[in-house]
């Protein structure tokens, strides 16, 4: 069997991403360790999807590169995968299945002896009473909840969240506010990208701001996000 793949950090280097003419990322650089919220912040098309897309593991840099720990995706193979979690726009669930199958389902693609992790991962998204009801039932901040947890089965080290509070009444945001804050407490690497400051401030340890592909702003959290936010983008 092969050494299990893991890494503490992730260092973005130079990093530029272009489609065909069109510039979405220039020589972006960030570091992030374990234990860390980042906030990567930014109008409409800042290129925060573009940046968390790589990280992914989904696409690959046109310039620079993305080490995660010492070494490279390149280096690691489809293996680092299994340290990633990702929860995007799409929240890949099946609706015609309850969620404790959809979680079944999911644990069996990781190879993980699925009982345990979904009764967890079901508890964990305040739905252990609800895990034998069709998906296509529950609310969006239920199902929200849900594929958190799916991404979650596999215990990932780095963890990659693209809006994941649109849509989510104040008990939704919460839970998924307290869910992220234990994982970066157990070690986890956590990067989400949001429009909601008020929500990032008082989430997130750490601020990258990102505005037409370039990083404005790369420092810790502190008060009054959104004023330096708008400082910063009304400056530019």
């Amino acid at each position: 069997m092969s050494e299990r793949v893991d890494f503490d950090s992730v260092h973005v280097s130079d990093v530029s991403r272009h489609f065909g003419r069109r510039r979405a990322l220039a020589n972006v650089s960030l570091t992030t360790r374990a234990g860390d919220i980042v906030g990567l912040l930014g109008p409409n098309g800042a290129g925060k999807s573009t940046l968390i897309t790589m990280l992914a593991t989904l696409a690959a840099p046109s310039k620079g590169e993305i080490r995660y720990g010492d070494a490279t995706a390149n280096r690691f193979g489809p293996s680092l995968r299994t340290r990633i979690g990702l929860l995007a726009h799409e929240l890949h669930l099946y609706p015609e299945l309850s969620a404790r199958q959809n979680l079944r389902f999911f644990a069996e693609l990781y190879g993980l002896d699925a009982r345990a992790p979904v009764e967890e991962a079901l508890e964990s998204a305040g739905l252990a009473d609800r895990g034998n009801e069709p998906v296509s039932a529950f609310s969006r901040g239920m199902r929200q909840r849900l594929a958190l947890e799916r991404s979650l089965l596999h215990a990932p080290r780095l963890v990659l969240l693209d809006e994941p509070f649109t849509g989510l009444d104040d008990r939704a945001v919460g839970l998924i506010s307290d869910r992220l804050r234990r994982l970066a407490a157990g070690g986890a690497i956590v990067l989400l990208a949001t429009h909601d400051l008020d929500l990032a401030d008082g989430l997130v340890t750490r601020v990258a701001l990102i505005r037409d592909g370039r990083l404005l702003l790369d420092e810790a959290a502190s008060p009054g996000l959104r004023a330096r936010y708008r400082s910063r983008i009304g400056a530019h």
